[in-house]
């Protein structure tokens, strides 16, 4: 909750003071005003109380609270996805931009569903057949992010030239993969930039990381690590700008974003 921070800044206190003050750590604290933790309205009556906040402005803050601990869509789905993936959605559906770069795979919100299938089939080979149908159906839903009529997501999407390259669920499926992205190449909303092997070494070569940045201007950027049993979001706001630095290096190793285009086009059998 942005106004936390707000309210925070304006009664002259560090967050470790705060912190101190009601008797939980500085991370919890942190995860409150990033939007990471879904604070109790107990919780925040009580950061309320620390801030000396009364009257209507405290009535509706802790009716925020109550609000914004509502589950989403993907809290019925949590037993199939991965530990830390289901808070990465609740982000990622907040979030404005969500920055992304991927070395050996389309990332999944541009994937089409018979990509999806074929990436999770590999990913999950203990998982039960219909774990597998409802992780295919939670990448699907995420992609209405970017379809939505009001205030669509924005995507910028950096791929090593590996990720098109690499054969996933055979060539048919490879070929609907590439015409999906030029498709969504030529969206307002998705920036689709290559950096292709003839640029050689490149920032992003340690691995993929996402992004995200919110429509308050006071909620900070955070950055998603995913691993393969579980994601991380790093809390040292030096990380995320250490990704952010990565990221822009990345940006000028890409191809423009219309040299982007015409090199997928390329990828596709007839070149159209």
């Amino acid at each position: 909750m942005a106004e936390l921070t707000r309210l925070r800044s304006a009664s002259k206190l560090s967050r470790a003071e705060v912190a101190e003050r009601i008797g939980i750590t500085d991370s919890t604290l942190w995860r409150y005003e990033t939007g990471m933790t879904r604070p109790k309205p107990g919780d925040v009556a009580i950061l309320l109380d620390v801030y000396r906040v009364h009257g209507p402005e405290r009535e509706e803050l802790i009716e925020m609270a109550k609000h914004a601990r509502k589950r989403g869509w993907w809290h019925r789905h949590r037993q199939a996805l991965k530990p830390g993936f289901d808070s990465y959605i609740g982000l990622e559906a907040a979030a404005s931009v969500v920055r992304t770069f991927q070395t050996i795979v389309v990332p999944g919100i541009l994937q089409t569903e018979a990509y999806a299938r074929g990436v999770i089939e590999q990913l999950a080979i203990t998982s039960a057949p219909d774990l597998v149908d409802e992780k295919v159906l939670v990448r699907m839903s995420r992609q209405e992010l970017i379809t939505r009529a009001e205030a669509p997501l924005h995507v910028v999407a950096v791929l090593d030239e590996a990720a098109l390259r690499r054969e996933v669920g055979g060539p048919a499926v490879m070929e609907e993969q590439r015409r999906h992205l030029v498709d969504l190449a030529e969206r307002s909303n998705v920036t689709i930039r290559i950096v292709p092997f003839s640029r050689g070494a490149h920032a992003g070569m340690d691995g993929q990381f996402n992004l995200l940045e919110f429509p308050e201007q006071a909620d900070p950027d955070v950055v998603y690590l995913e691993q393969a049993g579980s994601g991380l979001v790093p809390e040292d706001p030096e990380e995320v700008r250490r990704y952010t630095l990565m990221f822009g290096s990345l940006l000028g190793k890409a191809l423009e974003p219309d040299e982007s285009i015409l090199f997928m086009r390329g990828l596709l059998r007839d070149g159209q």
